[in-house]
């Protein structure tokens, strides 16, 4: 009879937390099999919030060629080295994956993929891409307010080098071990989010400031040869460092992964307690599937979504001039929850830039 402690008959008591994040991740790791080096990043992410490894695709380096080619005449670089650089403007493209297929490629690399199910315990996925020409000189964050789940902490990043950086050429910046620290939202900074299209990041920058002096966190940079990749944990502050040598570029591609079987939100722009929370429609870039939010194996109630996303506003009427079958039309996920438009226009609509009359 197989002992109740060992290893065979363990069964984990907390599946809702990242095996990576884990307390019991000796027990967790003692029973996988792990390819070289898996094992090495699983303790570097679970001590630091981050893991270098090399980006594991052979045919790398033509894929940063064919993403490098592709992209560079959509970028005014002219503009950035004239003013931009100065006034803090990051050049990006987002969900170039959409018309790139090598920038889809590496997000959807499936030695990635491999590894980062062996790290947190559940399949990933990619939801979206970002591709910087040049440095993005962006105040240190955490993940965690723009991407969360239910159970938290199921999200990650992969940044990869698509060409060598230095401190010259706006290297990528972390703080070391302070995703350990918790996850702090709106209720925590005392920010009610009544109009939350208007919550930037920036709302949290002085608690961050402060959080790195009080807690003594120091400050590293990322030096990377190129086709070097770096994953990150959440709730990682992270950010990028001044680019001082304007005839360089910075070359990389960010990767944003969520995990199965989550409910998926944005805390930027949720108030949980006052009956709101910027639910997320999810599409796995890979398959281009919908993936449904979900919390312990059971699909979230498409009414619920929608109460919870649009939760209480200040009362405003309905313009004379709108017309609830117009509306339905350009929501049918509204229809089909059954949602009455008129009330589903107050609580949301009106942010957007439609016109609901015919």
């Amino acid at each position: 009879m197989a002992d109740a402690n060992s290893n065979e008959s363990w069964q984990n008591p907390l599946p809702g937390v990242p095996d990576v994040e884990s307390p019991f991740f000796d027990r967790l790791f003692n029973q996988k099999q792990a390819k070289p080096g898996w094992y090495e990043a699983a303790v570097s992410l679970r001590d630091k919030g981050y893991a270098i490894i090399d980006f594991p695709d052979e045919d790398f380096d033509a894929l940063a060629d064919e993403i490098k080619s592709d992209l560079e005449p959509r970028y005014d670089f002219d503009g950035w080295r004239r003013e931009g650089r100065d006034r803090g403007a990051s050049l990006r493209i987002q969900d170039a994956w959409k018309d790139n297929p090598a920038v889809r490629r590496v997000a959807g690399s499936p030695a990635i993929l491999e590894l980062l199910e062996y790290l947190y315990g559940r399949p990933a996925w990619p939801f979206q891409t970002l591709n910087f020409p040049v440095g993005t000189q962006q105040h240190f964050h955490t993940d965690a307010v723009h991407f969360s789940s239910i159970p938290e902490r199921f999200m990650c990043g992969v940044w990869v080098a698509l060409e060598d950086i230095d401190s010259e050429n706006g290297p990528l910046v972390y703080y070391p071990g302070s995703h350990k620290l918790p996850i702090f939202t709106n209720e925590h900074i005392g920010h009610f989010a009544d109009d939350w299209l208007a919550t930037g990041q920036q709302t949290y920058e002085p608690m961050w400031r402060e959080l790195v002096e009080a807690q003594g966190l120091e400050r590293e940079q990322f030096h990377a040869r190129k086709g070097q990749a770096l994953i990150w944990a959440s709730n990682l502050l992270h950010g990028g460092e001044r680019h001082l040598d304007l005839d360089r570029t910075r070359w990389s591609q960010v990767s944003h992964y969520y995990f199965d079987d989550c409910l998926y939100y944005t805390p930027l722009n949720s108030d949980p307690g006052y009956g709101r929370m910027y639910l997320r429609d999810m599409t796995n870039i890979m398959t281009g599937a919908q993936i449904p939010n979900r919390y312990l194996g059971n699909d979230v109630p498409k009414d619920f979504i929608h109460r919870m996303r649009h939760g209480v506003t200040i009362h405003r009427d309905v313009p004379d001039d709108f017309n609830s079958e117009l509306y339905l039309e350009l929501h049918p996920d509204v229809a089909e929850a059954g949602v009455d438009a008129g009330e589903h226009y107050l609580t949301y609509g009106q942010f957007e830039r439609r016109p609901y009359k015919r």
